[in-house]
């Protein structure tokens, strides 16, 4: 009987323990893992006016992320994301000509994955002018956003035949046409008399070449030009008052002109005007790529960009954003850059080291010619 009593709780105590066993290997399976949260905060570095407020409002509204924004300027993000090494943003918003020299240097973004782009809503010739002017390493590290333009500010009434930048220096126009001694200045003149500068950039003496005619050209018109300007308000108030006729200047100044007076508009240049394209690029340590992505989509669909284009009045790379501009300002896009000159526009890549200071000399001496 002892016995038998004494096998009972062996097997008591056998099941007992096989039963602790079997729920200690379960608790692992049990224990459920937290589910991995999505990143509801957006750190943007950008220019002012770039990120409206109601646009912010509405990116919230639509995927729950808040947007951070830092404003700044193309020095101060390289500066920035230098000092982390790509760290401390998730997204900025560069000038294209800013970007390939300083990622190969300093490697503080990450390469574009295009196919996380809504490339269907973009101009195709900007975005791949914006492609091939970051690349780096076969890689593109940028999306374009923003574009602005320097060609002609002509008063139509008064100088009916400048259509480029070299008709600034006809002698019929004598007294009456201004631009600024700066390297748009010879960039323009460059295109206007047959070179291509952007292809000389990698030819310091055919560079220097080129830059020697231009300023020969500058100098010996120099009986022709009224003033060289220096701020805007000097360019618009000497076209307001027809002390000038035609002007090297950006479309917004011929814009705010021809809705003063019809006889005075940008005009593009027939050799193509000048442009800046300020972009999307993600820094190499963006904590927040997903958000990155939704934002510039976003923002390029075109009743959003159009929202940026109506206010700040600067072009857009959403082809479409054009149906949604106010009627005032579609007008002066369908004027003035309409496709086909968009199509011709020299866009400015890197300017590589010297040229600035080779460029710079020269000026020193149209500036110092009697």
């Amino acid at each position: 009987m002892k016995k038998g009593i004494v096998l009972l709780l062996i097997l008591l105590v056998l099941i007992v323990s096989l039963t602790f066993v079997g729920c200690k290997k379960k608790a692992p399976e049990a224990k459920a893992q937290p589910a991995q949260t999505e990143n509801k905060v957006l750190r943007l570095i950008t220019w002012s006016g770039y990120a409206p407020d109601s646009m912010i409002k509405k990116f919230k509204e639509e995927t729950g992320i808040t947007v951070e924004v830092t404003l700044s300027n193309n020095e101060e993000m390289i500066s920035k994301l230098r000092a982390t090494r790509g760290g401390g943003f998730d997204l900025a918003q560069p000038s294209q000509d800013r970007i390939s020299a300083v990622q190969a240097q300093y490697n503080i973004y990450q390469p574009i994955d295009y196919s996380k782009v809504d490339t269907a809503q973009l101009d195709p010739s900007l975005l791949a002018a914006v492609k091939k002017n970051t690349l780096v390493n076969g890689k593109s590290y940028a999306v374009p956003d923003v574009y602005g333009t320097s060609g002609l500010v002509v008063n139509k009434a008064k100088a009916p035949d400048v259509k480029d930048y070299k008709d600034l220096l006809n002698p019929k126009y004598t007294g009456h046409v201004s631009y600024r001694l700066k390297r748009p200045t010879l960039i323009g003149m460059g295109f206007s008399f047959g070179y291509d500068p952007f292809a000389l950039y990698s030819d310091k003496a055919g560079y220097q070449k080129f830059l020697n005619d231009i300023a020969a050209k500058l100098i010996a018109a120099k009986p022709v030009v009224r003033n060289y300007w220096d701020n805007g308000d000097q360019l618009l108030q000497s076209l307001r008052s027809g002390e000038v006729w035609a002007a090297m200047a950006w479309e917004q100044a011929g814009w705010k002109l021809h809705a003063e007076n019809p006889n005075i508009d940008y005009i593009a240049p027939t050799s193509g005007a000048l442009a800046w394209v300020d972009t999307f690029a993600i820094p190499a340590k963006s904590e927040n790529v997903s958000g990155a992505y939704k934002w510039i989509n976003f923002m390029l669909r075109p009743e959003n960009a159009a929202v940026f284009t109506n206010k700040e009045k600067y072009g857009t790379a959403s082809k479409d954003a054009v149906k949604y501009f106010d009627p005032e300002i579609s007008a002066n896009f369908k004027r003035g850059l309409p496709p086909a000159v968009l199509a011709k526009i020299h866009w400015y890549p890197t300017v590589p080291p010297g040229l600035e200071e080779m460029e710079g000399k020269v000026l020193d001496k149209i500036q110092a010619a009697k």
